[in-house]
């Protein structure tokens, strides 16, 4: 038998990548993807299959992870304590205003233009924010099978509360086993979250490869303005509603949650592939479980600040591509619109862009002029829907560290 002091040694790259930490190795996988894409093109298309995986990877775990963890938590939740979720709701739906409102702002100080031709898009928008609230309603009554099996988080966190609700009279026994549950679908998907520089390292060079930057060069200012917006929300307006919750200096939280949480939504561009990401960044946090199991899922749905600025940017750069002179008051309908619309319709296939024809149709903006604009959305996707994804699903977590830390005197 061979001493362990009398082993090789392992190689330096390989001892690196053991022994740092998972956002490092992911920037690794960054930089290996992009020389990928330069370099060797056909291997770099071959390594789309590693992105695949990892996303699908993600978005199988999610709906199982969000169901067993929310009712362990909610069967476990000892009555008088607080969950402090109503704080991180009001802070999830003025976020998302603000950010609309943030986008009013630059759209009028930077407007676009767009060049606007035929175009076809398969996918319908929804007609009115009636029908945005009444698929919403629709969600929450879903089948549970039917939920799990489509990803409706909505309707999964519906199911999740009323089991963890009928589950609090059974004995301890029965909970102890939902516990046990609820950590080894955890164990899986830490295991998942591991593979994340391979997955991103595949979807990093598949998409330089595939739908390369060119196309972006002609909706550059447009791009500007989108991207511009987000970051604004994600560097200041978020930071100060964080200082106002929790009377510290929030960027040490803020950085985290957008380094932690922001690289992988960025990459996997779905905030439902990104909620176990999320959660096991709660968790290392030192945030209580029954706060982030419920406010984590809930956030994927409903707080969408990206997916607000999306919608009222292309809408405005629809108005002044048309001539058309809107008022303050309308460009504040406009907000409170896009806000709601965009809270309410996430699960909508498409995401935030299908929601710009219900938008522009408050300024009597053709349907047909409406899904060009669609189409240039879908044309910008590759940049705008990754950092859309990253400054809602970073948001999640900031939000409710924030929140729960106000709660404990700024400890956790």
């Amino acid at each position: 038998m061979t001493p362990a002091n009398d082993r090789p040694a392992s190689p330096r790259w390989l001892a690196f990548l053991l022994n740092t930490s998972l956002v490092a190795q992911i920037v690794v996988g960054l930089v290996v993807g992009v020389l990928l894409a330069v370099a060797w093109p056909d291997a770099a298309r071959a390594s789309g299959l590693l992105g695949s995986v990892f996303v699908s990877a993600l978005k199988a775990v999610a709906p199982v992870l969000v169901l067993v963890l929310v009712t362990a938590a909610i069967a476990n939740h000892k009555r008088g304590q607080s969950t402090h979720i109503r704080p991180i709701l009001v802070l999830y739906l003025v976020g998302t205003l603000l950010a609309a409102l943030v986008a009013v702002v630059a759209s009028f100080a930077f407007p676009s233009t767009l060049q606007l031709a035929a175009a076809e898009v398969a996918v319908a928008p929804p007609a009115g924010i009636v029908e945005v609230l009444r698929d919403l309603l629709m969600k929450i009554v879903d089948n549970p099978v039917h939920a799990l099996l489509e990803g409706n988080f909505i309707g999964i966190l519906a199911w999740a509360v009323g089991l963890g609700i009928a589950l609090r009279s059974v004995g301890d026994t029965t909970r102890g086993v939902i516990d046990d549950l609820a950590g080894a679908v955890t164990f899986i998907v830490r295991l998942v979250i591991r593979f994340a520089p391979l997955g991103i390292l595949g979807l990093v060079a598949a998409t330089l490869v595939e739908s390369g930057l060119g196309a972006l060069l002609d909706y550059l200012r447009l791009l500007g303005v989108l991207v511009g917006s987000m970051l604004f929300v994600a560097l200041v307006a978020n930071p100060l509603l964080v200082f106002f919750v929790t009377r510290r200096n929030p960027y040490p939280l803020v950085l985290t949650c957008l380094r932690e949480s922001g690289i992988t939504a960025f990459f996997t561009r779905s905030s439902a592939a990104n909620i176990p990401v999320n959660l096991d960044l709660c968790r290392r946090l030192d945030l209580p479980e029954d706060t982030y199991s419920v406010s984590i899922p809930l956030g994927a749905t409903i707080n969408m600040a990206g997916a607000a600025i999306t919608i009222t940017v292309l809408t405005l750069a629809a108005v002044h591509t048309l001539g058309i002179e809107p008022d303050l008051p309308t460009a504040l309908l406009l907000s409170v619109v896009a806000a709601v619309a965009a809270c309410g319709a996430s699960g909508v296939a498409g995401g935030s862009l299908l929601l710009v024809p219900l938008a522009c149709g408050m300024f009597g903006i053709s349907n047909d002029v409406a899904m060009q604009v669609v189409a240039i959305g879908f044309i910008i996707g590759v940049v705008q829907d990754s950092v859309e994804t990253a400054l809602n699903s970073s948001t999640d977590v900031l939000f409710t560290a924030a929140a729960s830390r106000a709660a404990s005197g700024g400890n956790g």
